[in-house]
C-alpha cells in the first residue's frame, strides 16, 4: 500500500509537470521586454519573474532561492553584490501581481531563520543572532504600508511590537486559511499542534 501510495503522487507531480498549463508558466520568452527589464536581467529578477508566472498559472506555493546570505565574513560586499538586484525584483513582483490583481490573493514572505549579530565580527562578518531579525510580507490579507515593532538603536533585542515566531506562523496560516492549533498525529499515535501556544497579531491584518 506504501508503494502505490508513492507512486500515485509520483504520477500526480509528472503530470503536473508535464503538462501544456506547467511548460507555458516556465517560458519566461512569453513576456515583454520591458517587463523582463524591470524585474532585472540577473538571477534574482528572472527567479522572482518567474514565480509571479507560477502564481498566475495557479500554483499554490513558490518557494524562490536565491543566492546565499550566511555572511560570517566580508558581509559588506556579499550583501553589496546581492541586495540590489534582489530589492529590484521584489518590488518589480510586488507590483506586478498587485496590477494583475493578484496581490490581495497572494501572500508574498521574505523570511529568514535568524538575524545576523549587533557587531562585526573579527572577519568582517556577522554571525547569528536569534534575538531580533526583520521579516518582509506583502498581500494576502496583510495591511499595506505597515511597519510592525522596533528594535533597540543597536538591534540587540527587540523594543516594541515583540512579534514571536508562534505568533508570526499562527498569523500566516491564518491568511492562508490552515487553523495553527490543530493536532496532527504524529508516529506513536501522539497528537502535536501545527503551531503551539501561538497567536493571531490583529495588528498586521487588513
Amino acid at each position: 500500500d506504501d508503494i502505490s501510495a508513492m507512486d500515485t503522487f509520483y504520477q500526480r507531480a509528472y503530470e503536473l509537470l508535464g503538462s501544456p498549463e506547467a511548460r507555458a508558466a516556465f517560458d519566461l520568452e512569453a513576456e515583454p521586454a520591458p517587463l523582463r527589464d524591470e524585474y532585472g536581467r540577473n538571477p534574482a529578477g528572472q527567479r522572482f519573474l518567474m514565480a509571479r508566472r507560477l502564481v498566475e498559472a495557479g500554483v499554490r506555493l513558490v518557494t524562490v532561492h536565491y543566492g546565499g546570505w550566511d555572511h560570517h565574513a566580508n558581509i559588506k560586499d556579499g550583501l553589496a553584490n546581492q541586495l540590489p538586484a534582489f530589492d529590484q525584483a521584489f518590488a518589480a513582483l510586488v507590483r506586478d501581481l498587485d496590477a494583475r490583481g493578484l496581490l490581495d490573493s497572494t501572500l508574498v514572505l521574505v523570511t529568514t531563520e535568524f538575524g545576523r549579530t549587533p557587531k562585526v565580527n573579527p572577519t568582517a562578518g556577522r554571525d547569528h543572532w536569534p534575538k531580533v531579525f526583520s521579516v518582509v510580507m506583502a498581500g494576502g490579507g496583510l495591511k499595506r504600508g505597515y511597519v510592525h515593532g522596533a528594535s533597540d538603536a543597536t538591534a540587540t533585542e527587540p523594543q516594541d511590537g515583540l512579534l514571536t515566531i508562534e505568533d508570526w506562523a499562527t498569523t500566516v496560516y491564518h491568511l492562508i486559511g490552515i487553523v495553527a492549533d490543530k493536532e496532527l498525529v504524529a508516529p506513536g499515535d501522539r497528537p502535536i499542534e501545527i503551531v503551539k501556544d501561538g497567536n493571531v497579531v490583529r495588528e498586521l491584518l487588513d
